[in-house]
């Protein structure tokens, strides 16, 4: 049985909290014995969340058990954390088998000098934050979830619940965690390299509207002509006038947006369809299959077929 045991503070994001924990209970309920989890804090006080609610831990931190996997979920109460809990954290991290990090429970990771050496990430409001305080810490702020070893890092909120279903994934294998992803309702399971963002959320709104129309076309067409001439002509701009107010309003150039959206396509096709890739290559304006497999290459650093190898939800039952 593997103890889990997710440290709470005043301030922590509830979020953080309840998804891994929820996922883990659903582990539990799937295969008895799997996970013991507990919660505990400092003082083994109740703790306020940073949306009000109120959560009783089990434990004191200095009475719980030693854990397997010892999970530190973020919120407000990690801008000022207590030194008590980064001194607990920097004694009792280094002896759990898989330390985990929830949102900007990757700021506490680091000021215990977990993360020293390693690659991580956080929420993308604070991965500036976490690279200029931590200089020792290789920040990467694009996936959703990153794995170094025994530690491994989450973005904001959600992504808790990818990173969770991926380490049952580890422990208890596929379908564990595709029966608990069905239970959730959630995707088993989003790629760790997916982006915090997608394209269209990652890229500012245009703020003229023939600019934002053409984005929802962009989005919408993305195996049409998407080029610099069609996309200005469509826009009722001359291209050079069309190029500059496109980046100007939206803080990329129409090239990469559309490589992004092309991209972010072709992965949905190859995750959820059982298309082929010269049929997925058309669809998403890439022509042929080579040309989208140095897409991926460049991007990803895989090419399609490895990616839906690894990516595509195997068939149920």
């Amino acid at each position: 049985m593997r103890t889990v045991l997710i440290v709470l503070f005043d301030g922590v994001q509830s979020l953080d909290v309840t998804g891994p924990l929820e996922v883990f209970a659903g582990a539990e309920a799937h295969r008895a014995d799997s996970y013991r989890i507990r919660t505990a804090s400092l003082d083994g006080a109740p703790v306020r969340c940073s949306s009000g609610l109120v959560l009783v831990p089990d434990h004191t931190l200095a009475e719980a058990p030693a854990p397997h996997t010892l999970l530190v979920p973020g919120g407000r109460g990690t801008r000022n954390p207590d030194p008590l809990l980064v001194d607990w954290l920097c004694a009792h991290g280094p002896g759990a088998e898989r330390l985990v990090s929830v949102c900007t429970g990757a700021i506490l990771l680091a000021a215990a000098g977990l993360l020293d050496g390693r690659r991580a990430t956080t929420h993308w409001a604070y991965c500036d934050r976490l690279a200029r305080d931590h200089p020792a810490v290789e920040v990467d702020p694009d996936p959703i979830y990153v794995r170094d070893g025994r530690v491994a890092t989450s973005a904001g909120v959600t992504s808790g619940i990818d990173l969770a279903l991926a380490l049952v994934e580890d422990d208890l294998g596929r379908a564990a965690a595709l029966t608990i992803a069905r239970h959730l309702v959630v995707f088993l399971r989003r790629p760790g390299n997916q982006a915090q963002f997608s394209v269209q959320l990652a890229a500012q709104t245009a703020r003229r509207e023939p600019l934002r129309e053409v984005q929802q076309w962009i989005s919408e067409h993305p195996g049409g002509d998407l080029s610099v001439e069609s996309l200005a002509a469509r826009a009722r701009l001359s291209p050079r006038h069309f190029a500059r107010a496109f980046q100007a309003e939206t803080g990329t150039t129409p090239g990469r947006y559309v490589e992004g959206v092309r991209l972010e396509h072709a992965r949905r096709l190859l995750e959820d369809t059982p298309d082929g890739v010269e049929e997925i290559s058309r669809a998403s304006g890439y022509g042929t299959p080579e040309a989208m497999r140095r897409a991926f290459v460049k991007t990803l650093g895989s090419a399609p077929a490895e990616y839906r190898r690894r990516f595509r939800p195997a068939p149920a039952g």
